[in-house]
């Protein structure tokens, strides 16, 4: 039984940051309303390692996408997925979107080819966003299909290949664009292909001429922006790929902006020591908005559980004092099947809420006057002094407020949804 925080403590904590951080000119309050509007877009696949819902599945082949582990109770189908997306929801205060692949169609065990998927095929999905007041974000799914074994989807030389995975992405964006417009909010739909060979390419070119005239065709038909945003994800390398990729950070950059689509920058799809944190302000110079997957890397792995370390801070920080907050979207993108799915769940999207928080109690307006007049010392000191102020007294209050558990109490929730459900699975 992990520790219950008390009321009044949490209450009497709380007013004693709210007196200090006023002295900084923080208004804490305020604080706390602004973090209740912002939205984190929960990926639906770490609840069942990036499975999919789909029927007669050839299996993960093609487009390097690898969950590790086997941790008991995974889900199996759309209804045990969405009680466990409910469940971790229930224990994140603020408010959560749900991120959604194409693989997640349900097809009332009707075979669907990818290309012939529709808006139906997602009614589940639409009815229970409304049930739980949320909404959805969508991506096409380029990975875990015999099209993709050759390495190669939308920049692939085959034109049968090639035009499937056109077909595909078109559907995907009519899905995404009837999402948004029945639930009222507009769906941001993303592409992310896993296109690029193991070893050096003799010709780079041809396939990203490739890429850009598929992506072209796949956006020649408009939708209503208040209805789908759509965007496109680099990557610096992959499994299977680790010479060459041909959706990279500079075509996608030169893409997006010479066709009025948001980039996406993945936290953990560039070099393992580069942090995405100093790309934001480069990229909002230039570009209405922003789409931000934020996983952790490991050496090559780019799908860690994301912690409340030094390269989530920054980018927090940086889209704060971007000013920032309603121009970027905040979704997450990683799938640990080594420990419980919802621990990872509520850990990894509690830290975001975490890092945006601290983003907003930092004073600065007291960082910008001292770089101002020059008083690079007094910035550098000021920085390093607000990383020790109370700020967990305002996260535990935000919990409070939000009727979610405060502290780690939450895990004893986790403990008797594994004892009762989870374990309960084959």
């Amino acid at each position: 039984m992990y520790h219950l925080y008390k009321k009044d403590t949490v209450e009497q904590d709380y007013n004693s940051a709210k007196e200090l951080y006023g002295e900084l000119g923080v208004d804490t309050d305020a604080v706390l309303k602004q973090l209740s509007e912002f939205q984190v877009s929960m990926h639906c696949w770490q609840g069942d390692d990036v499975a999919g819902l789909e029927e007669k599945k050839e299996g993960v082949s093609g487009g390097g996408i690898m969950a590790t582990g086997n941790y008991p109770g995974r889900a199996r189908n759309g209804e045990e997925l969405r009680a466990d997306m409910e469940k971790a929801m229930s224990l994140i205060p603020g408010k959560q979107r749900v991120n959604l692949h194409a693989s997640y169609a349900e097809t009332d065990g009707a075979f669907v080819e990818r290309d012939e998927l529709r808006p139906e095929h997602f009614r589940k999905w639409i009815d229970w966003a409304k049930k739980n007041n949320t909404g959805i974000d969508f991506n096409s799914t380029f990975f875990a299909h015999p099209m993709a074994d050759s390495g190669f989807t939308l920049s692939s030389t085959d034109k049968n290949v090639r035009e499937f995975w056109i077909r595909h992405a078109k559907a995907c964006r009519e899905i995404a664009a009837a999402i948004g417009s029945e639930l009222g909010s507009p769906v941001v739909h993303n592409i992310w292909i896993p296109d690029g060979s193991k070893d050096l390419p003799a010709d780079r070119m041809l396939h990203r001429q490739i890429l850009r005239d598929s992506l072209d065709e796949i956006l020649s038909v408009k939708y209503d922006r208040n209805h789908i945003i759509d965007a496109v994800e680099s990557k610096l390398f992959g499994i299977g790929s680790e010479a060459y990729v041909v959706g990279s950070h500079e075509f996608y950059m030169g893409y997006a902006m010479t066709r009025d689509v948001m980039v996406c920058l993945d936290a953990g799809h560039f070099h393992p020591t580069e942090g995405i944190a100093d790309k934001i302000s480069s990229i909002l110079t230039f570009s209405e908005e922003l789409l931000l997957h934020v996983s952790r890397g490991v050496r090559w792995d780019s799908d860690h559980v994301i912690l409340l370390n030094d390269d989530l801070l920054s980018i927090a920080q940086e889209i704060k004092r971007c000013n920032a907050l309603d121009r970027v979207h905040f979704g997450l993108d990683f799938f640990d099947a080594s420990i419980n799915r919802l621990t990872a769940w509520v850990t990894g999207t509690r830290n975001a809420m975490k890092s945006v928080l601290i983003a907003l109690l930092e004073p600065t307006h007291l960082l910008r006057e001292a770089e101002e007049r020059g008083s690079l010392g007094d910035r550098l000191a000021l920085m390093e002094e607000l990383k020790t102020l109370p700020f967990g007294s305002v996260w535990n209050k935000f919990c409070l407020d939000q009727d979610v558990p405060v502290g780690a109490e939450w895990l004893n929730d986790i403990k008797e949804y594994e004892e009762k459900v989870l374990l309960n699975r084959e």
